[in-house]
């Protein structure tokens, strides 16, 4: 069952970026888009842990949850959204799996907490990576708003890490509300303020809101993406640990670019296809640490568990 539910999570993951694309390739503004699916899918999961009696209406009101959802969804998604305008989905895909390169940055040069040195390796191989991805974008020809793209999603990953290692804490605090919950919630903030961002910068044809593709990209991002793809990722981690459920970073970027070239008819040179290999590599060494420690816990605590039972025995 827990291997089931990784494999949909990973592949519900990799699909959200083809997703976001069909969506906003049917005129559908890409802020408005992103601000109605977050608010939608964290309301319903809110008011169904509300009504469980798992969380307290108040939790709304808290800033932590304004601050969490300005990271993890505000900033992360809006950089996202407007990129995939003009960035191949599978481009994108893999491009947001640079956010635990930004974690370990951002933990190694302003919050000086010391890190593994595979970690710095992992690090300049997916920044190599990186450049590898965008090469294509850097002809005599230049899109300009290909590469912006690319850049801004890179941007969004420093609000993404910034989010993820911030709600570490507010999950401290909060530990004896539903992560869920907690989740909910600052998809609401974020989904709130990506509307309202849309409201002072972009022109809504309410026309394109109904077309049969942007209805179906709606459906898919809110009860697939947000709700069920963030829903099992939580159960797996209470299932397993922290690092596994993780590890979808290296697995559904590739799946996601495959898709956008086989469904969506999406380019893909072999010098991207190399650049998005070694970013995955990257992040991989990048992890590699945690990988190793938990691994090693595990064995830990069966190593206990069987001693126990012999003694009982």
């Amino acid at each position: 069952m827990i291997l089931f539910g990784y494999l949909f999570m990973c592949l519900i993951f990799s699909t959200t970026f083809l997703a976001i694309k069909i969506g906003i390739d049917a005129g559908v503004p890409p802020f408005f888009s992103a601000g109605l699916r977050f608010f939608i899918a964290g309301l319903i999961l809110f008011v169904v842990m509300v009504l469980k009696r798992k969380t307290p209406v108040g939790l709304f009101f808290r800033k932590e949850m304004l601050l969490t959802g300005i990271g993890l969804t505000f900033g992360t998604f809006a950089t996202l959204y407007w990129a995939e305008q003009f960035v191949p989905s599978g481009t994108a895909a893999v491009l947001s799996a640079t956010g635990p390169m930004m974690i370990l940055l951002i933990q190694t040069f302003i919050l000086k907490i010391k890190a593994h040195s595979s970690s710095f390796i992992g690090c300049l191989v997916g920044i190599i990576g990186v450049f590898l991805l965008i090469l294509p974008s850097f002809t005599f020809h230049m899109d300009a708003f290909v590469l912006a793209g690319c850049l801004l999603i890179i941007v969004g990953e420093v609000f993404y890490a910034s989010g993820t290692i911030y709600s570490k804490r507010v999950m401290d605090q909060f530990s004896k509300v539903s992560p869920i919950a907690l989740n909910a919630v600052q998809m609401m903030h974020g989904g709130i303020l990506l509307m309202l961002l849309s409201l002072g910068t972009e022109e809504i044809h309410w026309g394109a809101l109904v077309s049969p593709a942007a209805v179906g990209s709606y459906v898919y991002l809110i009860v697939f993406g947000s709700m069920g793809g963030h829903t099992l990722y939580y159960w797996l981690v209470s299932k397993t640990n922290p690092v596994f459920p993780s590890t979808w970073l290296f697995v559904s970027p590739i799946l996601a670019m495959l898709l956008g070239a086989f469904f969506y008819h999406e380019a893909v040179t072999w010098v991207s296809g190399v650049g998005a290999l070694i970013i995955i590599l990257g992040t991989i060494i990048i992890s590699l640490p945690n990988l190793r420690s938990n691994l090693g816990s595990n064995v830990r605590l069966a190593k206990v568990l069987r001693s126990k039972q012999s003694k009982i025995m």
